[in-house]
C-alpha cells in the first residue's frame, strides 16, 4: 500500500474520532493537542497546521473541519515523485 494512502486512512480515522470523542466537554482541548502531535508525526512541518484547533475554546467549530484529512490530501502528491506530464 502506498504510504501516503495509509496516512490518509489514518487521518480520516482520527478526524472521525475528533468528530465524536473530541467533542466531549473538557476533553476537547487534550484531544486537539493529541491530534496536533499525531499530525506532526504523520506529516512533519505541514502537521503544525492542525494546532489551529486549539484556538477554538468551545471545541465546536473545529469539530466540523476535517483538518488531518485536509492535510493528508494536500500531501498526497508530494514525496519526490516525478510528474506524469513532461515539461514543455
Amino acid at each position: 500500500m502506498n504510504p501516503n494512502i495509509a496516512k490518509l486512512i489514518v487521518a480520516i480515522v482520527l478526524d472521525i474520532l475528533d468528530f465524536t470523542v473530541g467533542r466531549i466537554p473538557g476533553f476537547e482541548f487534550v484531544f486537539d493537542v493529541v491530534m496536533g502531535v499525531a499530525a506532526v508525526i504523520l506529516f512533519g512541518w505541514a502537521g503544525l497546521f492542525a494546532f489551529w484547533e486549539l484556538g477554538d475554546p468551545t471545541g465546536q467549530v473545529d469539530g466540523f473541519i476535517p483538518t488531518l484529512t485536509l492535510i493528508a490530501l494536500s500531501q498526497l502528491n508530494k514525496g519526490g515523485k516525478k510528474s506524469t506530464h513532461p515539461e514543455i
